[in-house]
């Protein structure tokens, strides 16, 4: 008797805002400035790592890129744990395909996405970048732990690793860098601008990945993220 998988549900609704959690500020850190890997309390990063399964450098980056974008956009309320949401659902926090964080937040082996060439499910983006982000110099790809695609990098990319370069591949520069993106996101139609707010949490992700389904799984994992953290 052959095993029959049961259908994706189609979600025809958004999921409620997940509770935003922020880290505890390093002692002596400066959120306005430096690396955001610096930012978090070393403790709470040691303890958290290990109550969620995400790795101590992928967590500082997450971590810290909410500290940094509360330092300058208070109002948006991001988390450390939705920025870990999309990081899940996107690469498994930089480890898709064997890939690796290092100490620096370089990530290896380059995580590349499907060339974007409007074949069935994904949508038609010719190269924009000459294929210097994402190898390809036919399509565009999305690129790096945080998965941009080489036009969004090139307005949104940010230098959270403060080396002077804008990096999708450098874990710190790609936090940021989807933290300013949700943050900007959810401001979109003259919304509150608050993602512990429902219509603005909606606004954000949407602004990510246009799919229901995608809000769902980003949604959940922020969630059992911010479960983990007080357990």
């Amino acid at each position: 008797m052959q095993t029959q998988t049961a259908p994706e549900p189609e979600y025809t609704d958004f999921p409620d805002a997940p509770t935003q959690k922020m880290a505890p500020l390093k002692a002596g850190a400066n959120p306005a400035s430096g690396p955001i890997a610096e930012l978090a309390d070393s403790e709470w990063v040691q303890t958290t790592a290990a109550r969620t399964g995400i790795s101590e450098r992928a967590l500082t980056a997450y971590a810290g890129a909410s500290l940094r974008v509360h330092h300058d956009n208070p109002q948006c309320n991001l988390g450390w744990n939705a920025i870990a949401g999309i990081g899940a659902v996107e690469t498994a926090h930089g480890t898709f395909q064997g890939a690796s964080v290092d100490e620096q937040g370089s990530v290896t082996p380059h995580i590349r996405g499907v060339a974007l060439n409007g074949d069935e499910g994904v949508m038609a983006i010719e190269d924009t970048d000459d294929g210097v982000l994402d190898g390809d110099r036919n399509w565009d790809r999305a690129v790096g732990p945080m998965q941009f695609i080489p036009s969004t990098w090139e307005s949104l990319g940010q230098d959270g690793n403060d080396d002077g370069t804008r990096d999708p591949h450098q874990i710190d520069d790609a936090a940021l860098a989807a933290a300013v993106h949700l943050c900007e996101g959810a401001v979109e139609n003259e919304r509150q601008g608050d993602v512990s707010v429902n219509d603005s949490w909606h606004s954000a992700v949407y602004s990510y990945n246009r799919s229901r389904r995608y809000a769902h799984q980003v949604t959940d994992y922020a969630n059992h993220y911010a479960d983990e953290e007080t357990s």
